[in-house]
Parts: structure tokens; sequence; C-alpha cells
């Protein structure tokens, strides 16, 4: 559904001069939920001192009561973090306490990069080794991915990271196959959910993972510092936060010291998480049928954009429908931008080391991440690929600059 100039501009402050199709990567917050936060911060500095140590905390409780509702969370178990890479570091953190030498991490090879990264961190600081899972590609089906998952493992497996969708090849995972299935076999599982909340209809509760950590500011429209873990209850004790502060020689509860650590690791500004029920209730107003309405909407841009951009290429979609939601690829064909014989230059998700086509179509107006996939040519052959997202701003004149580039001579 393609959005009125005048209802764009009311909503968002993006440059209307750029076709914006990056929502992936970090999100784009609606003006009424970023002049929440403002309010916020204005209270916050009218008296530091009341508000952080007396005003805050209820509040924040507040907050993470509706934003558990809206997960399907345990609100005890719920905890803030900056963002999703923060949240999955604080489980592999704890998870270290299920690992022994020679215990091994499982990952899959669409790993987002700085998971894997963490995963690596974490298995040498206990002497375990990380074990790579190679999904089916192209054309993943749910069956396809639960099997190479299961066919990965071994009798040393303790813990695996599992995405809810890849970054770089936008596949939803069957989380809720994978999830209970680890779970049964006493392997603690990380569900790496960056995109899943506001992207995809959520009951963390009954997904039952050991951790679940994921990203309010991108699909949620949430101010960027706004995240969360979810940990289970039988977890919470070995859980502790990345910074220790006045909570590590608190008197212990019910969960030892999980609350107390966790809800304060030192003085932040919490406008972007106090802002959070301002960006539940503006996003979820934008659609006749509420979030999930608004959610059924975004993938059907997506798919609708994707098949448009497909046929200008040439080319059959990636992923199929079933395990596609407001995001989707789109391979570009080697003769119009070939891979560079330096491949090393090419990273598989997004970095700083960002691939030239990326800057190129920005020169364009236009802005869309390009992906390079598998992350190594030892894993099969590397393509260039283009990550489509839709969200309620996107115009059709954003879709229309896009494929113009597409169906020119170069890309």
């Amino acid at each position: 559904m393609s959005i009125t100039e005048a209802e764009r501009a009311a909503l968002w402050r993006l440059d209307p001069e750029i076709a914006f199709l990056n929502h992936g990567s970090f999100g784009a917050c609606p003006i009424p939920v970023l002049a929440a936060q403002a309010a916020w911060r204005d209270r916050l500095e009218a008296e530091p001192v009341r508000f952080l140590a007396v005003e805050a905390p209820p509040l924040l409780a507040a907050v993470r009561e509706e934003l558990a509702a809206f997960l399907g969370a345990d609100p005890a178990g719920l905890v803030f973090v900056t963002n999703a890479s923060a949240g999955v570091g604080t489980a592999l953190q704890a998870a270290r306490h299920l690992l022994a030498p020679g215990d091994e991490i499982l990952v899959t090879d669409h790993e987002y990069n700085a998971t894997a990264n963490a995963a690596a961190v974490a298995a040498e600081a206990a002497g375990a080794r990380v074990v790579v899972a190679r999904l089916p590609w192209p054309h993943p089906d749910a069956d396809g991915i639960v099997a190479a998952v299961e066919g990965a493992l071994t009798p040393r497996t303790r813990v695996a990271i599992l995405d809810h969708v890849t970054s770089a090849t936008a596949c939803i995972l069957p989380v809720e196959r994978l999830v209970p299935a680890l779970e049964a076999r006493g392997i603690a599982t990380i569900v790496d959910g960056a995109h899943g909340p506001g992207l995809l209809p959520l009951d963390l509760a009954g997904l039952g993972a050991s951790w679940y950590a994921g990203n309010l500011h991108k699909w949620l429209c949430a101010p960027k510092g706004a995240a969360f873990l979810s940990v289970r209850a039988d977890r919470r004790r070995i859980t502790r936060p990345l910074v220790t502060s006045h909570g590590w020689n608190a008197p212990p509860g019910a969960d030892g010291r999980f609350r107390a650590e966790a809800d304060w690791t030192g003085t932040d500004d919490p406008s972007a998480l106090l802002a959070v029920p301002s960006a539940i209730a503006t996003l979820g107003a934008l659609d006749p049928g509420g979030w999930p309405g608004l959610m059924a909407a975004n993938r059907a841009g997506a798919i609708a954009l994707r098949d448009r951009l497909l046929a200008i290429v040439g080319a059959e979609p990636l992923v199929p429908d079933d395990l596609t939601a407001a995001m989707a690829l789109i391979p570009i064909p080697a003769d119009r931008a070939p891979i560079p014989a330096d491949e090393a230059a090419l990273d598989p998700g997004w970095s700083r080391a960002e691939d030239p086509l990326g800057p190129a179509l920005r020169e364009r107006g236009i802005e869309v991440p390009v992906m390079t996939f598998p992350a190594t040519p030892a894993l099969g052959p590397r393509r260039r690929l283009l990550r489509v997202s839709w969200q309620r701003y996107v115009r059709e004149s954003d879709v229309a600059r896009l494929a113009a580039a597409l169906a020119g001579p170069a890309v």
C-alpha cells in the first residue's frame, strides 16, 4: 500500500530525495515517537537525580510490562540492553557456565557476522569450538533447515545460536521447531531476534528459548538504543549484565541478583526505552488490523517489490514466500555488476568495508544494502544481493527509482 507524500512527511523525517528501501538495517523512528523521547529527555534534564534515582525505575518497570505483553514474554525475565548484539553477548557470557573444554557452540552459515564473532570469542574463552551448520541454499525450506541444524549436532554441542531472521539472506528460520527440539536434547538456545519484534508475531514464553535478544529500533520503530534480552527462568541465576555495577552485592531474590544487576548498570539515558510504548501505539495505529495487519501488509509489500524487481533482472526468488517477511533478496546478475577479482573486498553482511555497489546506488539517491553470500568462496559460489525492505513509508517513486537502476545497462 503506497503512502501519500503528506502522510509520509507527517510521520517520518526521512529525506524525501532518497529512495529509502533499507529499513532492515537501522529502522526509522516516527516523528511522534521522537517527540515522546524528547519529552522524556526534557523531564530527565529538569531534575536528573530525582528522575534517574526515583522516577525512572517504576516507569521502566511499566514499559517492561507493556513490552512483555507485546512480545508474549515473561516480564520477570525481560531486561533492557542497548542493541541485540549486547543481548547476544550477555547470553553468551552466561552460556560459558555451560561449556567445558572440547564442547561446541553451533551456529549456521547464515549467521550475522557480529554474532559469529561473539560466538568465536566465547568459545575461545571456554576452550570450546564453533561448529557451522550449512543450511540449504538457495531455495531453503523449513524441513531442510531443521535437518541441516540437527545434522550438525554432536554429543559435545552445548549451545546453539539461531537467527530468527537472517541478515544477509532475509530468511525466516523455523525457530518454533528448532528451539524445542534443541532444548529437549539439553542444548541451550540463543535466538538472535534482531529483526523479530515488529516484523513477526512473537510468543517468547511459548518459544521457550534459553535467551532471546531483540532490537526495538528496527521494525518496532523505537528510538536507537532500545533493545531487550528475554531470559528463561532457569537461566536467570547465571545471566549477568556485561557491566557490573551496584546490583552485584545486592540481597539475592528468587532469581538471585538477576533483577538488581540488570536494572542498573550505570548512568544512561533511558528516554529511548521510555518511548517504546509510543512506538507500539504509533505503528499499531497505521493499519486497521493493528500490528498483525501492519506486519502482514509490510510482508505483502516486500514480496510484491521483490517480484517486480526479479522480473527486471530475470531471476527467481532465492527464498520462498513462507520464509519471507518484510525483507527480500534481489540477485545482481554477474554481467551487470561482477564480483571484484579481490573477493576479500566483499563482506558477507553489513560492515565498515562496504561493497562499492552500495555507494554507487546511494549516489543515485537509492539507499539499499548490498550483501555478498555465502560468506566465503569455500561455502559455495558468492553472489551479490540487494536486500530490500518494506515499511509503511515506502513510496511508488522509491520503487520506480530502484527499478530504473536495475533496468539500466549497468547497476
